[in-house]
């Protein structure tokens, strides 16, 4: 079957998301596309978009998190949003992008956006595919009670309840998880994966990480944890697109051999493997990324929305902790590494959730409703 699977670049995880999927389908022998659909519009549109996103939640996030929490007290299946007007303009580009390239089978949104851009089309009669939706957060989000999709994709059958009570049909629903790519499910042993990065073998080694555009108090995050390390301990910090924060975190310790300061890498599979604990905000695609590597997790501040539901899915259930202050972080990452029984309870929880087959489950299901179609 041939796959059209549309992504927006407002954060990494639609676009990782949309990623796991192609690899998988084209590893098995089916044709996958994958599409930053803002673009069609033009660059300058997808800048537009990918910057308003940047700014509001790194230099206003709580101005963001005012527009997230009135779009869930408007949200509702029984009338449409500013937001799908504003992405039904996105139709004609669309469209042409279909009528050029007519053999596509199926259509996967991983964004809101194209989702209200495909609602708006299948009302206008000019879709012929099914739609399917992947969400990439372990919570709805407002506004996808108002799409059409023919499939929803989640994260896990415990958040049903999350979903239909906002108005999607349960029917719709399949709780297979959220797919990452398939390095990730490959685990590599701690020590080779040390020796791969040029990494001491014999000490504890800390991951920090902020998403692709290196969120969060990092800097401050990572002095603190630093000065706790009396044991010979090790840092690494992936400060992701963050060009800044890399080279102010490469003078700060430019005279710790202990530190490492990595900028934008392809390599974040490996130095998850090669780690004894890992920070990061919880982020719906990097924490997926983290519960099938199966790696102690500590969360960090998350970006208002989103996130802080995504910390009520993992956190109750001892997949992660997330204390509010750094410097409780740092207390129970040593936890993690010194407390065998503590560790070993948060790994047996990650393993329970984990949902190992979501790239071939949601393969399974293209497969299913295209022959269906």
């Amino acid at each position: 079957m041939k796959v059209l699977i549309l992504t927006c670049n407002t954060g990494e995880g639609h676009n990782t998301a949309a990623k796991a999927i192609s690899e998988y389908l084209t590893e098995h022998g089916h044709n996958a596309v994958v599409l930053g659909f803002m673009k069609l519009a033009g660059v300058k549109h997808d800048r537009k978009i990918s910057r308003a996103y940047i700014l509001s939640t790194k230099y206003a996030p709580h101005i963001f998190h005012l527009f997230y929490k009135a779009g869930a007290a408007i949200s509702s299946p029984n009338r449409k949003s500013p937001v799908y007007y504003s992405n039904a303009g996105m139709a004609k580009y669309l469209n042409n992008y279909l009528e050029g390239h007519p053999d596509f089978d199926i259509l996967v949104a991983t964004h809101l956006y194209a989702g209200e851009t495909l609602t708006y089309m299948k009302r206008k009669g000019m879709l012929k595919q099914k739609v399917v939706s992947v969400q990439t957060d372990y919570t709805w989000s407002p506004f996808w009670e108002e799409t059409l999709c023919d499939a929803y994709v989640i994260p896990h059958e415990e958040l049903t309840e999350n979903f239909t009570s906002k108005g999607i049909p349960g029917d719709k629903l399949y709780p297979l998880g959220i797919p990452v790519r398939t390095e990730f499910y490959k685990k590599l042993d701690k020590k080779k994966a040390r020796r791969m990065l040029k990494l001491p073998e014999d000490k504890p080694i800390y991951l920090i990480m902020g998403g692709s555009m290196g969120f969060g108090k990092i800097r401050r995050f990572t002095r603190q944890l630093i000065k706790c390390c009396t044991g010979g301990e090790h840092v690494i910090v992936i400060c992701g697109t963050n060009e800044f924060l890399k080279s102010t975190l490469k003078r700060d310790f430019q005279q710790s051999k202990n530190v490492h300061i990595i900028g934008f890498t392809s390599k974040v599979s490996l130095y998850m493997d090669a780690c004894d604990v890992i920070y990061t905000k919880p982020g719906g695609l990097s924490s997926t990324e983290v519960l099938i590597k199966n790696k102690p997790l500590i969360h960090t501040a998350p970006i208002p929305g989103c996130e802080i539901d995504n910390l009520k899915f993992f956190v109750p259930r001892g997949i992660s902790v997330a204390p509010r202050g750094i410097k409780e972080q740092i207390k129970l990452g040593r936890r993690l590494i010194n407390d065998r029984d503590y560790r070993e309870q948060m790994l047996a929880a990650q393993r329970y959730y984990a949902k190992m087959e979501a790239p071939s489950d949601i393969s399974r299901l293209l497969e299913e409703m295209v022959v269906n179609s």
